[in-house]
């Protein structure tokens, strides 16, 4: 009779930290490859597929509002675009930084590819559908008008989605929330006194898995500031869904099995699984 209890999907090899050196290069390099690909998709080629397949763009053809005098930077055209690309190599950097800096786990090529997939996929969605006049931020409401004259800008006024702005506040505070925890669990780690403990200090007395909400929550600005409010929340809620129930459940087994008791009182002190004073 099969066994009712199926192993949940992880990526990560928990507790085996042999080295993986082609994983490293692959993550690093497809997750490098990402950028030129956004802004490829962000200075043109994202509206010329969707000009192909039929759908309006939300910019015409030869809106530039940026005038930076950087080509690189102005072939953007509009300053969401030029965000987005700026979310897509700020995601790439401290994923980049958290493999070689912070994890000692394993990390083999097809996870590595798999990682690095998902990841420019989700990207390109959020380009594409940044550029698609149905589906575009730009008409989202309200607007936040601001007269400002800034020297990069064609514009007199800046007219500001505020979902925008929450979606860039969003990806600051998720990326930072992140990249954080994941330091004080390495720095906790290191230090010889906390072989076999329980990391319980800094931003993981506010909940356990804090790390998961830090993503969700900048996996989410990045997705807003791209399609607005619906398509932010959406995203993020999706993705605190899995995180919550895929990957806190492959981590509360290991780490019961791991430290026992520990793991036990550390779910007592500290209640909530994933978002702070919530849940």
């Amino acid at each position: 009779m099969p066994d009712s209890k199926q192993k949940k999907f992880d990526l990560i090899h928990r507790g085996d930290k042999t080295p993986t050196p082609l994983g490293t290069v692959t993550f690093i390099g497809l997750r490098t490859l990402d950028l030129p690909l956004q802004h490829a998709l962000l200075s043109g080629l994202g509206a010329s597929l969707i000009s192909k397949a039929g759908l309006a763009t939300a910019l015409p053809a030869s809106t530039s509002l940026l005038q930076t005098g950087v080509p690189f930077i102005d072939s953007l055209g509009h300053p969401t675009g030029a965000l987005l690309f700026a979310f897509a190599t700020g995601s790439t950097a401290k994923q980049v930084y958290w493999l070689t800096r912070l994890s000692k786990e394993s990390f083999p090529a097809s996870a590595a590819t798999t990682v690095s997939l998902f990841n420019t996929l989700v990207n390109s969605v959020n380009s594409l559908l940044f550029l698609t006049y149905a589906t575009t931020s730009l008409r989202s409401a309200p607007v936040l008008s601001i007269p400002l004259s800034l020297p990069f800008l064609s514009s007199e006024r800046v007219d500001v989605p505020l979902s925008t702005v929450v979606g860039t506040l969003m990806y600051v505070v998720g990326i930072t929330l992140e990249t954080v925890s994941e330091q004080q669990r390495k720095a906790f780690k290191d230090a010889p006194e906390n072989a076999g403990k329980v990391c319980k200090v800094g931003v993981w007395r506010w909940a356990r898995h804090i790390n998961y909400f830090g993503y969700s929550l900048w996996r989410g600005g990045y997705t807003m500031v791209a399609t607005g409010w619906i398509g932010g929340l959406l995203m993020g809620g999706i993705q605190l869904w899995d995180l919550s129930t895929r990957a806190v459940g492959v981590l509360d087994e290991y780490c019961s099995n791991r430290y026992k008791d520990q793991w036990m009182q550390f779910k007592r002190e500290v209640p909530y699984s994933v978002v702070p004073w919530v849940y």
